[in-house]
């Protein structure tokens, strides 16, 4: 049964039985508390606490009230704690999560009885056994028996006890639902049992963290809903292995096409680069831009490491497509596979083809600007742990290979499994602490503690996060006054400039209306500039010196005796594409811009023009 199928007989099942079908919602969730997506509850969460009412509340993603209390979907969720575990079986990064939930219209019998019926009659699967909570008395939750009594109802026998790690299921993020769950367990082909659905009875809600509920060291209590619900999730791929009788999710047609462009690797990375391509994918479909912080950095993550893989363990092979030349097949036409084989049921995909094309093709030319000397460096840490008969590489060591040479430290982790040495992850995790530190102490030094001045506008950074964001507008600013004057010519002459923590807008003196063919050349010089990873230097000089080097500076009034001049230089030619008076702040590289992107162009004053724009 092909998971096309799968999708359309679960989501006819569950419409067949009153339930509305709400679209997966972004990978990036409105919830301030948690990074990403992780399960399918989390748009459906104010519904569970009552902050939302599924007849009458209008839902973000339909556009209106759902009118039904009973939901179901097929939802694209991402899970950081298994990227380690990628490379076996059965683990993902990126996976779709396929629930029914209910808003106080049905419970556990209902949910049981639903599961049960789907998995045995319209798929024909065989359940191996379930599991159910086994009670916790000091805080107040008693044994499920009441799904006990339903599973033995319906014929089933293996029914096993598990504890609060295993079936108890929340709450996400700071606060939220939670409650006891019963867990379904089918085999694969290779005989192994594997969790297939989830299902969580949501009587609770909680006003603190999962650890804080666990540790029981907060003091805080659990609460009983006023109207329980239910919240279900069941992974797409594990249920497609048992359905297709196969003995790892990578086996599947969810995987067969894009395991196939990388099989002259160990299968090991097949299955690494195959999830990361996927994750990568629909991460940067929802608009994340490889970064250092938060989401971004999650993809830089996955797309360095599957890199980094792609390159150290293959040979990229040569293939025809239809009346093409040969070609190679490299990361990038995996991406391509992963938008082709998802255009049906995630069309944003096919949309964003082209952003998401560029974006990863962009780290993917920064991280081979440095891949060789921190893949020689990462073989000299390797060769000197097994002379010293130390087997260990240092914290300090792989802080500098993440840092200086953009490695992930998964893919670090993967060489030390190859290698057999061991990593001081202890010590790199207080490496990166004190950085943070460092970074943290520097920005409030930078901005003074309160904000910076820009020109003519003023912008309050409010957490680091900001200033990093900041960062990119303010240099990407530079390069969208280089570009204009490349363009439409050197009588371009600023007249201003306002970057907020969202956008940048910039005012020049021109005598007409920028032709939209204008702006594309505008904004494609950008991120030409941006591509090439373009290194941003900074000197102090003399007002003088600086304008007999080009620096530009049309506010000769507001610049003190000696003054600071950033350039961008490309290092091949030695050429400025960017020298301007300016006090910072600023990228290291222009890699780390992203994706420029105009919004707007329009008359600001009488012979001035204003930009607005931004960076993704």
């Amino acid at each position: 049964m092909e998971s096309s199928e799968i999708r359309r007989k679960f989501l006819e099942f569950f419409v067949a039985r009153g339930h509305a079908v709400v679209p997966s919602s972004s990978l990036i969730p409105d919830d301030p508390s948690v990074l990403l997506t992780t399960a399918g509850m989390q748009q459906f969460k104010p519904y569970y606490t009552g902050e939302a009412d599924p007849m009458a509340t209008i839902h973000p993603t339909v556009g209106k009230p759902l009118g039904s209390r009973n939901a179901v979907s097929i939802q694209k969720s991402f899970r950081t704690s298994d990227i380690d575990e990628v490379g076996d079986e059965r683990h993902l990064t990126f996976f779709e999560m396929m629930g029914n939930f209910s808003f106080g219209g049905y419970f556990k019998k209902e949910a049981i009885t639903y599961a049960h019926e789907f998995l045995t009659k319209e798929l024909g699967l065989t359940i191996s056994y379930v599991t159910i909570f086994q009670g916790k008395q000091d805080i107040g939750v008693p044994k499920d028996e009441e799904s006990r009594k339903i599973w033995q109802s319906l014929g089933v026998k293996d029914i096993r006890e598990e504890g609060m790690e295993d079936v108890f299921w929340g709450p996400t993020g700071s606060s939220g639902p939670c409650g006891p769950t019963t867990e379904i367990y089918c085999k694969n082909a290779a005989g192994q049992d594997i969790e297939i659905w989830n299902i969580v009875f949501n009587e609770f809600f909680f006003p603190g963290s999962r650890e804080e509920l666990l540790s029981g060291a907060s003091g805080k209590k659990l609460e009983r809903l006023k109207a329980p619900g239910v919240d279900t999730g069941m992974g797409l791929e594990r249920l497609a292995m048992v359905a297709q009788g196969k003995k790892s999710i990578f086996e599947t047609d969810l995987f067969a096409s894009l395991m196939k462009l990388v099989d002259d690797v160990p299968e090991w990375s097949q299955r690494i680069i195959a999830d990361h391509a996927r994750a990568a994918t629909f991460l940067a479909t929802d608009g994340v831009i490889p970064s250092n912080k938060e989401q971004g950095y999650i993809l830089r993550r996955l797309v360095r490491r599957a890199l980094a893989h792609r390159k150290e363990f293959g040979t990229l092979k040569r293939f025809e497509r239809g009346a093409d030349t040969p070609r190679h097949y490299s990361f990038l036409d995996v991406i391509e596979e992963v938008i082709r084989q998802y255009q049906n049921t995630h069309p944003q995909l096919n949309q964003s083809k082209e952003r998401v094309i560029e974006v990863i093709r962009m780290e993917r030319e920064s991280a081979s600007r440095t891949y060789e000397a921190g893949k020689k460096k990462l073989d000299e840490f390797v060769h000197r742990a097994k002379e010293d008969r130390s087997f260990r590489i240092e914290g300090k060591d792989i802080f500098s290979l993440v840092t200086t040479y953009g490695f992930s430290l998964e893919w670090i982790k993967d060489i030390g499994k190859v290698q057999a040495v061991e990593l001081d992850i202890a010590g790199y995790e207080e490496a990166f602490k004190k950085h943070q530190e460092l970074s943290r102490a520097g920005a409030t030094a930078k901005f003074g503690g309160h904000g910076l001045y820009l020109k003519t506008g003023e912008v309050t950074i409010r957490d680091e996060s900001e200033v990093e964001r900041v960062t990119r507008l303010h240099t990407a600013t530079h390069l969208l006054h280089a570009a204009l004057r490349a363009v439409l010519g050197s009588e371009v002459r600023q007249d201003g400039s306002d970057i907020t923590v969202e956008r940048t807008r910039f005012d020049f003196k021109f005598g007409r209306k920028v032709l939209p063919e204008e702006l594309k050349k505008v904004e494609q010089w950008v991120n030409d500039a941006v591509a090439r990873d373009l290194k941003v230097e900074w000197e102090e000089t003399t007002y003088d010196e600086a304008l007999q080097k080009g620096a530009l500076g049309f506010f000769r009034e507001k610049y003190p005796p000696r003054v600071k001049v950033y350039s961008m230089i490309d290092a091949a030619t030695g050429e400025a594409l960017s020298r301007e008076f300016c006090g910072g702040p600023h990228v290291q590289r222009t890699a780390a811009i992203g994706v420029f992107k105009i919004i707007k162009e329009e008359a600001s004053s009488a012979g001035v023009r204003r930009i607005r724009a931004v960076v993704e």
